[in-house]
């Protein structure tokens, strides 16, 4: 048996791997040591065999809650993910795993590599809608790119997204690869119409560097990007510095943030409720987002999510917030099962990459929903 996580994304320590009934395991914490629950390795035995891997230092990850009916994910071809048997007690994360090829990829969540995050760049800048730019370096001289779909007209509504913040959240660019796709696609009256009149301004990958690192949560030096919206620096959060200046240059009339929950397996928004001068109107777009939203996928609900802040109390370090703040427009952050939904299970598959992407295709929908009403 070999345990591997020398890969692009890949995390997982061996502790003991002599017996293949208890082969034992820990999650290598994110730089700073404050997170970790991202794993994903490659394991090669002998097909036809049975093994047990426990993840022996899972009591103490981030979100112990997103252990609770979670199962791992796993491949074989890198192409097709399915669910395993997994249970967690006193501390420790089983995998029950029977082997049936000579390698076996397991993860928390199907990983979405640098390579296809290349590959998606590459492949969306040769239609004549999209522009590619060059925002800046991270901190391990990584390229933070910037897509730009439309013409740039000044009169139209201006669309930001961005997605991986956390770069463990690999749901996120799942769901943006689906939505730029479907907004490309020519035969797409949905896409025809908010082409129409919106221009889009998407980063795929907020996170580069955490996301080759194998990291939940932060960058290349252990800073959490979703709280340096305010006061973002090219020490600690040049990713959220470049962007920051981006959109100031551009304006934003609407923003949506794409992330994953470890604990809640459920497909949910959380809004803006808490920013100061958030008024009557912004509460009617937002009702009208949300609605828009819940009609165009199934798998979108608002019976369970986050507390609503209180009128005045929101964070503004988190960037769903400082947006809506700074620039008066509907901002939303997406939040999308690492488990499976509840509301419409799959035993097999769980929440899934396809199901990302199609929840990406749904977000078109909302978003030409309230499209008219933006500006």
């Amino acid at each position: 048996m070999r345990i591997s996580a020398n890969f692009d994304g890949g995390n997982i320590e061996v502790i003991n791997a002599d017996h293949k009934d208890d082969v034992q395991l820990a999650i290598r914490p994110d730089e700073g040591g404050e997170f970790f629950q991202w794993f994903n390795f490659k394991l090669e035995g002998v097909v036809g065999s049975q093994y047990t891997l426990n993840i022996v230092n899972a009591g103490a990850a981030s979100y112990v809650k997103g252990w609770e009916n979670y199962q791992a994910v796993a491949t074989y071809d890198r192409q097709n993910w399915f669910r395993l048997p997994t249970s967690y007690q006193d501390g420790k994360l089983t995998i029950e795993l029977d082997l049936d090829c000579d390698v076996i990829q397991i993860a928390y969540f199907a990983p979405y590599s640098y390579e296809r995050h290349q590959d998606l760049l590459a492949a969306v800048q040769v239609h004549p809608e999209v522009s590619l730019e060059h925002l800046g370096l991270t901190l391990d001289k990584r390229d933070m790119t910037l897509i730009k779909i439309g013409d740039g007209d000044e009169d139209k509504a201006n669309i930001w997204i961005t997605a991986r913040q956390h770069p463990g959240e690999t749901m996120a660019e799942w769901l943006v690869e689906g939505l730029i796709n479907n907004l490309l696609d020519s035969d797409s009256p949905t896409a025809k119409s908010l082409l129409d009149k919106a221009n889009f301004y998407i980063v795929p990958n907020m996170n580069p560097d955490g996301s080759v690192r194998g990291h939940l949560r932060t960058n290349a030096v252990g800073t959490n990007l979703n709280r340096e919206w305010q006061t973002p620096s090219l020490e600690k959060s040049p990713e959220v510095f470049y962007v920051v200046n981006k959109m100031k240059e551009t304006g934003v009339d609407l923003f949506y943030d794409v992330h994953g929950d470890e604990g809640l397996p459920y497909v949910f928004l959380a809004g803006c409720e808490g920013v100061p001068a958030y008024t009557k109107q912004d509460a009617s777009l937002q009702q009208a987002f949300v609605d828009a939203l819940q009609m165009a996928s199934p798998d979108f609900q608002t019976e369970f999510g986050y507390d609503k802040d209180q009128p005045g109390q929101a964070n503004l370090t988190v960037g769903s917030n400082w947006v809506a703040h700074t620039f008066g427009c509907l901002s939303n952050t997406l939040e999308m099962p690492f488990k499976d939904n509840d509301n419409m299970p799959d035993l097999i598959a769980g929440w899934s990459p396809e199901r990302c992407i199609y929840l990406g295709e749904a977000s078109l929908i909302a978003m030409n929903a309230v499209v008219d009403k933006l500006k």
